[in-house]
């Protein structure tokens, strides 16, 4: 492969070719044991609050209700014309339509998905002209690897799934998996190093990589490197993405053993896996906006609504408010701490509110947690 970074990737890459890295059990829970910096809050340049009383109108959550429950691993959502919502079921490849009134219908199962460890059903998104050409693209767990499909979803039922794009390294744990298009009309996609560290340094593969294409898959015309669709490198397991409304893309990624991590995302940027986790003083790597020790993270979704950042936290068990200066993270505050257990994924409605979903039957959830009716979906304003 040939592009603008690859002589320094190749030295990157056998520079941390021989490297074992231990201690990581799963993206989701980092439960090797506590990091050497995991009672150390989680900080953009200062220390972070939790949560506390604040006044109207500086950006706090409320929870209203929920929209429905009983769900199994909620994952991707994504949201229709008519303001309903696609809902993916990890373990049982459903998608599920659900409405905002809380009704929810069976459109159809994925054939082909193999739910292996933090594996299945994960990020759905809808075609920009999702109207004319009903396009809806789901990024699942196949038997050989991680791929992205795109199937009709006309009248209520799912069309057959036609494979875009294939060959994304699949593990027990890091298979990335958020999609969603961008404000450029391509389609982004996160993909995990599958466990295997030298590959978010290596060009050659998908793993450890934000990725752009077209709706059909190829890579974009204007990507950093010849004929690929890899937009950043250097990822470990990044799950969460947005822009925000000048057009930036901002994404959530798990660490090791110390630092999770909000990048803002730069087109051939190495965001420095396996070299370094957390912020460095390395010249060639990008550092991260803010970092959060583990405990207090393990950060799924993102969503930008109201000027900040929304992540939702798994092992943390709390949604993360990260304000927005421009091009920089503010200070970053904690809601809902372990309210509502393992948070997995967080976007914006037609009308404003935020969709919070949980993650509480993935196996990784402390007492008292799964709760009956569990896993659920909640609607959440920001007052």
């Amino acid at each position: 492969m040939t592009g603008a970074r690859s002589t320094r990737t190749v030295a990157c890459t056998l520079a941390v070719a021989g490297l074992l890295l231990t201690g990581c059990s799963g993206d989701d829970d980092q439960s090797a044991g506590p990091s050497p910096s995991t009672s150390a809050p989680a900080t953009s340049e200062s220390p972070t609050q939790t949560e506390s009383p604040s006044p109207s109108g500086t950006g706090r959550p409320r929870v209203t209700g929920e929209i429905a429950d009983s769900m199994e691993i909620p994952w991707g959502l994504v949201f229709l014309p008519d303001g309903s919502a696609l809902v993916a079921e990890r373990w049982r490849a459903q998608i599920l339509r659900v409405t905002p009134g809380g009704r929810v219908s069976t459109a159809g199962a994925v054939p082909g998905v193999d739910p292996l460890g933090e594996g299945g059903l994960l990020g759905l998104a809808l075609a920009p002209d999702f109207e004319d050409s009903h396009w809806l693209y789901a990024y699942f767990t196949a038997a050989s690897d991680n791929r992205i499909v795109r199937m009709r979803y006309q009248n209520g039922r799912l069309g057959p799934p036609d494979p875009i794009l294939t060959g994304i390294p699949k593990g027990g744990n890091h298979n990335g998996g958020r999609i969603a298009f961008g404000p450029d009309g391509m389609l982004y996609a996160t993909a995990g190093e599958s466990g295997n560290p030298p590959l978010a340094q290596d060009l050659g593969s998908l793993g450890g990589k934000i990725l752009r294409m077209t709706p059909g898959g190829r890579p974009a015309r204007d990507n950093p490197f010849d004929n690929s669709v890899v937009w950043s490198y250097g990822h470990r397991n990044p799950q969460g993405i947005a822009w925000d409304s000048d057009g930036r893309l901002w994404a959530s990624e798990f660490g090791q053993n110390t630092w999770d991590e909000l990048n803002l995302i730069e087109p051939g940027g190495n965001y420095g896996w396996p070299i370094a986790e957390g912020r460095s003083r390395e010249q060639d790597l990008v550092s991260p906006q803010a970092v959060w020790p583990t405990d207090q993270a393990s950060p799924s979704g993102i969503t930008i609504a109201d000027g900040a950042v929304w992540m939702a936290a798994l092992r943390g068990a709390r949604l993360w408010r990260i304000p927005l200066k421009g091009d920089r993270a503010g200070e970053p505050r904690a809601f809902f701490v372990r309210e509502y257990g393992r948070l997995r994924t967080i976007e914006t409605a037609p009308d404003g509110s935020l969709w919070l979903a949980t993650s509480n039957l993935d196996g990784r959830a402390r007492d008292p947690f799964p709760r009956p009716g569990d896993d659920r979906i909640l609607r959440v304003v920001i007052e």
